[in-house]
């Protein structure tokens, strides 16, 4: 029979890779062993067929018709069957009838079995060898590889080689042999290693698969163009089988195919060719640069889905069918494939299958696992903050926003906190440079008529065309699709905030939601400061709110108010009133770190609307901050203290608190929660005197500051590096998260203690004898008998 399989070509060879071309010579060495097992059994019964049928004795009467073998056995025929033919044919008949079943002369009288037990059984096994087809061992017809004809005056010539044939045979021999020797004698056992030699093993295969991935990383690297399908079997080693070292060459590949998609992936995003551009014939170096990039989509992709099956996997609690990797081990591996995510999220924001990565990462922000949640946010943040077009901010929103109100706003805080890292705002402050920077006029017709030659209008038209298309070049995106980018964006957010206000207001998120009102407040239509402005206070008046949210609170509401709420006529006397009263809340505990977020309310309520805030309003609040100010941390003193410099400098007569002398009728009421009836006018900032007894330098350098009238130059003002700064800078720079103080307070020299001298310690003569009496005198020390006192004490 003609062998149909063609042997593949050299072409085929290289586009498969290296562990196919394994597997198909393992199952081709299989085939062989298991057909050449299975001759050998056939072989083995006939022979036990043959054995047992010789051993038989004597021969059945119909066997010995069936075969009629030539020679003497012939001869005893004939003269056994010279007596039957004097036989009636009645008896003929019956004597056939009875050859034909067995009876005891033809019986092993020796064995103690059934009749016909053994026939049965030989029996069976020669005809179902018989049944067997024979196969005739032809030679396989030779292969011939057709050449180029020579033509002669003769005529053509046809040309041809025999295909070489890879020398088989000999290894199948071999393969029998070795198989009747496993069968023949006992597999010998596998040695048994030691704890030291196994670790040692189990070194040099991690370092050799490290080599290989190492050689592979750099010769794609080296030239990604050519060989980019190394990729393919870089990729392949993420399936490692060795349960020794599976794990770590799994997290090594994940790994270095992030860092090689992050170094050769180009700066633009792949479309995939239309058919009639398939069909169109292109140059070589095209060819070549479109096999490049679909071989590397490809290659990204099914990157993406193993990282993503990998992490499903270990979600799931899912084992693989050849248990290489334990559940323990899944959870490791799952956090490189999450961090390989979160890399590219933010190396790659431009490349294939951006979205895919972010409806990856945005559910993870909300996981369980504290780790990993936390790589998700920040990398986020990064992502923010790196994104000046708006494209890769706005696919992320949209998925937060759909996954808050997926979960039915059931997901961290966190989660809603990465909206305040939006570029949003700065961007709409800053303006581009190219809007700033003057434009430039080209000449005119009569300009260039007037002034310039024939030649020279010729070139000066082709220069400003090349400078017009370089002009176009340069503005890759306009402001208005920034704009545009932007305020979808912001959209998206605030309808996520509004949804909470209305549906969650007891949900943990609230104070996030807060946080970012007071963020993008100046943003927000003015047709809705109303509404919030009633919710926002709502809110306060509940109670619900804990002290850090209710700042918040007040923080969005003047926001709104500062922005675009000038023209509206509110007046928010309700959260001066409630700031007043909640001042005394903080202390030097767990709330010094909300004096930040009072700092900020205070620069938006008196610095930013000095025009709109009576004069009794600010000293009452000078007032209450200068007695803040001794009992929080030395951070929290300095803020206050510049914002009081602020109040001192901004309002007129503040200067009355310095003096001891009262104005006008009344008494200072502290305990009073209205800052407009308090008559704070009649009392002095007595508290600056004790903080220019303050352990930090700095505090004492404000107080000595605002004492002389917080003055711009002379003597009493500050340095340069304390003036320019604001409160809250203030505020973040002495901060004492490290438990020491900055800048370091000096050390207090103790002072020397007077020392007693006995000589002459007092005046009067008779007490100096009894003191040196005592002193001489020795104490006896006698022992202290205390049950004999108790007993004295409870008979009394």
């Amino acid at each position: 029979r003609k062998n149909t399989k063609r042997v593949p070509s050299f072409r085929k060879l290289l586009r498969t890779s290296q562990i196919k071309l394994d597997n198909k010579l393992k199952n081709k060495q299989y085939k062989q062993k298991s057909a050449a097992k299975k001759y050998r059994k056939e072989q083995k019964k006939l022979r036990e067929a043959v054995r047992d049928a010789i051993s038989r004795k004597p021969f059945p009467l119909e066997e010995c018709k069936k075969k009629q073998v030539a020679g003497k056995w012939e001869e005893k025929e004939e003269e056994d069957t010279l007596p039957l033919d004097m036989m009636d044919e009645d008896d003929l008949i019956l004597m056939e009838d009875l050859a034909q079943k067995a009876s005891f002369l033809t019986r092993d009288l020796s064995s103690n079995e059934p009749v016909h037990v053994k026939k049965r059984k030989h029996e069976s096994v020669i005809e179902k060898y018989e049944k067997v087809p024979r196969r005739l061992q032809t030679e396989s017809e030779k292969e011939l590889i057709h050449l180029l004809p020579i033509k002669d005056k003769t005529g053509i010539i046809p040309q041809a080689v025999e295909k070489p044939v890879l020398n088989v045979a000999h290894d199948e021999e071999e393969d029998t042999g070795d198989m009747e020797e496993a069968e023949d004698f006992n597999e010998e056992p596998l040695p048994i290693l030691t704890p030291e030699e196994m670790a040692a093993q189990r070194r040099q295969k991690l370092q050799e698969r490290k080599m290989h991935i190492a050689a592979l990383a750099s010769a794609i690297l080296s030239e990604p163009d050519s060989n980019i399908k190394k990729l393919k079997e870089l990729r392949a080693m993420l399936i490692e089988q060795d349960p020794n070292v599976a794990v770590i060459v799994r997290k090594l590949v994940m790994v270095s195919l992030m860092e090689l998609f992050k170094d050769i992936a180009p700066s633009y995003k792949i479309r995939p060719l239309t058919e009639a551009e398939k069909a169109t014939k292109v140059k070589k170096e095209t060819q070549k640069l479109r096999e490049f990039e679909e071989g590397l989509v490809s290659q990204y992709k099914f990157y993406l889905e193993n990282l993503e099956q990998t992490i499903k996997d270990w979600k799931q609690r899912k084992l693989k069918k050849s248990n290489v990797i334990s559940l323990k081990a899944y959870k490791g591996l799952a956090e490189v494939a999450v961090k390989c995510l979160c890399e590219l999220l933010v190396a790659l924001p431009h490349f294939n299958f951006h979205n895919n990565i972010i409806v990856l990462i945005v559910p993870l922000m909300n996981d369980p696992s504290k780790m990993i949640s936390e790589l998700c946010v920040e990398a986020v943040k990064k992502l923010f903050k790196q994104d000046k077009l708006g494209y890769a901010s706005l696919g992320v929103v949209k998925v937060i926003s759909g996954l808050v109100r997926g979960r039915n706003y059931n997901v961290r805080p966190e989660v809603l906190k990465v909206f305040l890292h939006l570029r949003i705002k700065e961007v709409e402050l800053q303006k581009d440079s190219e809007d700033i920077a003057p434009k430039k006029k080209f000449m005119t017709y009569k300009e260039k008529r007037k002034n310039l030659s024939r030649m020279q209008r010729k070139w000066k038209k082709a220069e400003e065309k090349l400078e017009r298309e370089l002009l176009e070049a340069q503005a890759s995106e306009s402001k208005e699709k920034k704009l545009k980018l932007h305020t979808e964006t912001l959209n998206i957010v605030f309808v996520t905030y509004f949804r909470i206000l209305k549906k969650a207001q007891k949900s943990p998120l609230l104070p996030a939601v807060l946080e970012g009102l007071a963020k993008f407040a100046h943003l927000i239509n003015v047709e809705f400061f109303d509404d919030l402005l009633m919710v926002l206070h709502s809110l306060i008046a509940s109670g619900d709110l804990s002290y850090r949210e209710s700042l918040h609170c007040i923080l969005s509401a003047f926001h709104i108010l500062s922005g675009q709420g000038d023209v509206l006529n509110i007046d928010p006397m309700k959260f001066y009133t409630h700031l007043y009263k909640t001042l005394f809340s903080l202390h030097a505990g767990g709330t010094n770190e909300d004096v930040g977020i009072v700092l900020q309310c205070l620069d938006v309520m008196f610095a930013k609307r000095r025009k709109q805030v009576s004069q009794q309003r600010a000293l009452a609040f000078l007032k209450r901050l200068s007695i803040l100010a001794l009992h929080v941390l030395p951070n929290s003193s300095v803020g206050i203290l510049a914002t009081n410099r602020v109040f001192m400098q901004t309002f007129p007569k503040m200067d009355l608190l310095l003096d001891n002398e009262s104005q006008g009728s009344g008494v200072y009421l502290p305990e009073l929660e209205e800052p407009e009836h308090c008559n704070a006018q009649n009392t002095a900032l007595w508290e600056l005197h004790l903080l220019q007894r303050h352990y930090h330098p700095t505090v004492q350098k404000f107080a000595c500051h605002v004492i002389a009238g917080a003055p711009a130059e002379g003597s009493g003002a500050l340095p340069f590096d304390l003036s320019q700064r604001s409160a809250t800078e203030l505020f973040e720079t002495f901060c004492m998260k490290g438990m020491t103080f900055n800048p370091p307070v000096a050390s207090v020299t103790p002072r020397r203690k007077d020392t007693f001298s006995q000589k002459d310690s007092f005046v009067d003569e008779e007490l100096n004898k009894q003191l040196q009496q005592h002193i001489s005198e020795t104490i006896a020390h006698k022992p202290l008998d205390f049950a004999k006192h108790l007993k004295e004490s409870s008979l009394a």
